[in-house]
């Protein structure tokens, strides 16, 4: 073929298989879980790839009515540390279907 029409649809071809890649990781990102804890499994955050909480739980022996503030702090240290383990996973496995160019697209696979 003339003007390179073999090396386009090479690469055609090749940008679709990223792309049904993409998806894949993208269904298998939003369907994981991930358990996070906080004051040493007083409280546990569950969250899952799509970035929303699933469930909290709290040991009985950390509820003291005078010191809610530390319970409130619980809860938010295990719901963050539950997202950025998600968003870690999340950018390992999209690191594994591009090659690393995820950082190159500038957030187009996010």
């Amino acid at each position: 073929m003339i003007g390179g029409i073999p090396g386009q649809a090479g690469m055609l071809k090749q940008l679709q298989s990223l792309q049904e890649n993409l998806l894949k990781a993208q269904e298998e990102i939003a369907a994981m879980t991930v358990t996070a804890t906080a004051g040493g499994g007083a409280v546990t955050a569950v969250v899952s790839g799509d970035r929303r909480v699933q469930s909290i739980t709290i040991q009985p022996e950390v509820v003291d009515p005078e010191d809610v503030e530390m319970l409130q702090d619980l809860i938010v240290a295990a719901v963050n540390q539950g997202l950025e383990q998600v968003e870690q996973a999340a950018a390992e496995k999209m690191n594994e279907v591009t090659g690393g160019l995820g950082g190159l697209m500038g957030g187009l696979l996010g």
